[in-house]
Formats: structure tokens, sequence, C-alpha cells
């Protein structure tokens, strides 16, 4: 079962997200409620919840130092900023701090059960890779290191695509996840998926990159901060690098219906 904390100073507003969540999850979730961002806090800390949908703008404590302080106490919960507007001042400090989504107001429940949906997946990713991970030190040659091999780095390969949009997230972060060293990793990935892990990453990127970018309203930079990119410009040169063509060129050809590189 999903915990899912919902915080938002305007009473409305929770009520109709509890109620979205009640209808698309049912049983499979749990719910509670924080009308500040001290209270939520305390709640996600407490009742150790996996989902936090924060308002962004809540009065004394904003939605921001709120998700700030509950991942310094529970890092594992998954935080979704809900803000009445498109600004990339929000989605980029949300990508900075480690959100992995973000709603727009008035919330459309497809996109809430989407993000949530979403979230609860990279924590279940995560949790599997770790669980495996005690034992990935101890992998050996021959047909049982075979197989726990393929396990693990199937393990990884969901983890990865689930957890791409993560700024932090690299080749270093995921062998130290793993208590392996970087250059075993790298050889292990390499010899499983006949990639190596940075192009990989890239490639996981660089596709919700073009499926974001079919969006009018999501400029470049908000773009890039949600698929794992800081730097704008970094972002623009990976993806013409990758795509053939700037994002910009890119957004104007899947406008005219001509998707894809010339």
């Amino acid at each position: 079962m999903i915990k899912i904390l919902i915080a938002d100073d305007e009473g409305y507003q929770r009520a109709l997200l509890a109620d979205i969540v009640d209808k698309r999850f049912g049983r499979e979730a749990e719910v509670r409620t924080a009308e500040n961002g001290r209270l939520a806090v305390d709640a996600a800390a407490l009742w150790a919840a996996d989902v936090a949908l924060m308002d962004i703008e809540m009065p004394g404590l904003s939605g921001i130092d709120a998700a700030r302080q509950i991942l310094a106490q529970r890092p594992a919960c998954k935080i979704i900023f809900i803000t009445a507007y498109s600004l990339f001042t929000y989605a980029h400090e949300a990508v900075k701090l480690g959100a992995c989504d973000y709603i727009l107001k008035p919330v459309d429940p497809d996109d809430v059960e989407r993000a949530v949906r979403r979230a609860a997946a990279q924590g279940e990713a995560q949790r599997q890779l770790e669980a495996m991970a005690a034992g990935s030190a101890d992998l050996l040659d021959g047909a049982e290191g075979y197989d726990k091999t393929n396990l693990l780095m199937g393990k990884v390969k969901k983890y990865l695509q689930h957890n791409y949009m993560a700024c932090d997230i690299s080749l270093d972060s995921v062998s130290a996840m793993l208590n392996l060293s970087a250059s075993y990793f790298s050889a292990l990935f390499k010899r499983t998926f006949q990639v190596n892990f940075l192009d990989y990453l890239t490639e996981l990127r660089m596709d919700a990159a073009k499926e974001l970018l079919r969006d009018p309203l999501r400029s470049t930079a908000e773009v890039a901060g949600m698929v794992g990119y800081e730097s704008a410009n970094y972002f623009t040169r990976a993806f013409k690098k990758k795509v053939g063509m700037t994002p910009t060129d890119y957004r104007r050809r899947a406008a005219q219906g001509q998707g894809g590189p010339p």
C-alpha cells in the first residue's frame, strides 16, 4: 500500500486531491493530509510517507522548505509539487531539491495518477536495487554468478528507467549504492547491455525530452530540468548531438507533424 501525504493550506484543494487519490487508487493507497508545511514535515517523518503531494506556495513554511526538511529526515519519500504557476524557477528549484515531478493547478486527475504511480514506481525500483546491494559484491563468474549478475542488472535497468530525471544519478552513484567499484560496475553494465552506462542514461533522458518538448507551454530550460540536466545549455548540446537538431528545432518539426531529424 502506498502512503500518500497531501499538504496544502487550502481545504478544498486537500479534499480534491484526496478524492482523486481515493477514486484512482482505492485500496492501493492510504492518505493523510496536512494544512501547512510544518505539519507536513512532522506527518511525513512520523507516518513514513512514501509520496508527498506538496503545494509549493503554502504560508509560513513553504512547500520547497518543507520538502527539504522531509527529505533530510526521510530520503525515500518522493515529492510531487503542486503549483498554480508554470514558472521554471519553481521547476528548477524542485529538480535541485530532488522532487520527482510537479503538477499545475487546476489539477487534472490523470496528471495526479500518472505522477503518483511514477513516484511509487521510483521508490519500489530503488528499494529492490538496495535489497540486492548487500549481496552484489559477491557476484562470481560461472553459471550461478551469471544468473545473479543478470538479475542485478535487470534491477539496475528498472531503477534507471524510473529515476533518469535525477540530476545526481551517475555511474559513481549507482555503483556506490551497489557497493561495487565504478570500473567493475561499468564493465558489468557494458557486458550486459552492449552499451555504456552514460549512453544508456542519455537515451532515456532524450526519449523523455522528446515527449516533453511536444508541450508548447514547457520551455527548453524547464524540459532540461525535468530530464536530469541542471544546465539548459548543456542539455541543448547533448540533445543536438543525440537527436541531430536543437530542442527548438525538434519542437517546431514535431508541431508540424514531421518529428525526427531530417
